[in-house]
């Protein structure tokens, strides 16, 4: 039996290991073996390291991660009729059956009987990735898969909730997005393309707030502590109509949640601690929670036409995939700018 090189989750609270595996293999009609181009490096891959996932996705470990995945179909199963060896593919992140209701619906992301690569079964970080017909986007032929590879989940993720969020914006309005680091960076050139609405961006870093604004952001604000009376004073004394959270962190909800108009829409994106509101508060207001889980794979083929016409572009730190530990202590350590991708 062939095999790869693969990196894999050992034990959680663990450095991840590269190793020896078998080779997947295109056994079942619909699958779709890819030889990977390029795969993103996720904060949600700090995440399973810290077992934040682990009664989540009951994965049985040793397993390979990574779930932002882009490459060139290198086998197919023998119903596969959408793309063929050697096509340049995106991957949804989800591998799903097209038969419950929420498939049905076009929603794949809350598919019934759903496998989620890099999540709950072997993922990306690796030379070689099993899917399936349904989850592959062929992408155009000016976009390479290690540019682009992050656009699966952190580009789907900011466009899921970018595209709700400006299907209630106005001219009117204004949009603040917390966080303009890998998935926040995205989600402002996608508002950028589908809303009228201004765009205020709060970070704590000053390199992330001029990245910002050079893809579409109207204002900065640095995270100083004076970061919701600045966001105050931008909209009037009212606060924002939409308030995209890509950090969910660090203080960052309570905060956010003071930047919110009456009646205003709280995306939350990012995560790692609770959101703490009066429940009171809730109703006198009206506010609104909305929660954001990656994106269906209608919502990947907009952001790839999007990606295909250089209305969103990914800011890219290459590494090797045998530099795996540096990509991910870069990550923890806020030294990358836009988004760490692996290239096997």
């Amino acid at each position: 039996m062939s095999t790869m090189r693969a990196v894999q989750v050992v034990r959680y609270h663990q450095d991840l290991k590269m190793a020896e595996v078998p080779m997947p293999e295109a056994k079942g009609p619909l699958d779709v073996v890819v030889r990977i181009g390029g795969a993103g490096v996720c904060r949600t891959d700090l995440h399973i390291l810290e077992g934040q996932w682990a009664e989540k996705s009951q994965v049985e470990l040793p397993y390979t991660i990574g779930h932002e995945n882009a490459g060139w179909v290198h086998a197919v199963g023998s119903a596969v009729t959408n793309v063929k060896v050697g096509d340049k593919v995106i991957l949804h992140p989800l591998i799903t059956c097209g038969l419950c209701r929420a498939c049905r619906s076009g929603d794949d992301v809350h598919c019934e009987n759903n496998q989620f690569p890099g999540i709950d079964t072997n993922g990306g970080y690796a030379e070689y990735l099993l899917t399936s017909a349904r989850s592959t986007v062929k992408i155009d032929d000016a976009l390479e898969p290690a540019d682009v590879a992050a656009l699966a989940d952190a580009g789907l993720t900011a466009y899921h909730a970018a595209a709700k969020a400006a299907k209630r914006l106005t001219p009117r309005d204004t949009c603040v997005v917390i966080g303009a680091g890998g998935l926040g960076h995205i989600g402002i050139q996608v508002l950028k393309s589908l809303t009228p609405a201004g765009i205020v961006v709060v970070d704590r870093n000053p390199a992330a707030l001029e990245l910002a604004k050079s893809v579409g952001a109207d204002a900065g604000v640095l995270a100083d502590g004076t970061q919701v009376e600045r966001v105050l004073e931008l909209t009037g004394g009212h606060g924002a109509e939409a308030l995209i959270d890509f950090v969910g962190e660090g203080g960052a909800t309570a905060e956010g949640v003071r930047m919110l108009r009456r009646a205003g829409d709280y995306y939350v994106v990012g995560y790692g601690e609770n959101i703490d509101i009066p429940t009171i508060d809730i109703i006198s207001t009206e506010i609104n929670i909305i929660g954001n889980l990656v994106g269906s794979y209608n919502d990947l083929q907009d952001l790839m036409a999007l990606a295909a016409r250089g209305a969103v572009t990914l800011h890219t730190q290459k590494y090797k995939l045998d530099d795996f530990q540096q990509a991910i202590s870069d990550l923890d350590a806020g030294k990358v700018r836009g988004r760490a991708i692996l290239v096997p």
